[in-house]
């Protein structure tokens, strides 16, 4: 599911060289964090956090289909 977010946040951003995304498993739950540079924050999460809630969207969708529960995490600094 990193993978698939790292993707989508590579074609998004200005700066694809500091995406950085790390996933967290536990059973069948996987937390995907994604972080990128500060001026790129704006564009991941959107107007209203469009573009964050369509994210999430996709990964839960392609995560239904392998039957896991995946939540992003957008990271701002240094969390």
């Amino acid at each position: 599911m990193g993978s698939l977010v790292e993707v989508i946040a590579k074609a998004l951003v200005t700066k694809p060289d500091e995406v950085l995304v790390t996933e967290e498993t536990d059973g069948r739950d996987i937390i995907v964090k994604l972080k990128v540079a500060d001026e790129d924050i704006g564009k991941i999460i959107g107007k209203s956090g469009r573009i964050a809630k369509a994210i999430r969207t996709v990964v839960k969708a392609a995560a239904i289909k392998q039957n896991l529960r995946v939540s992003v995490e957008i990271v701002e600094e240094d969390e």
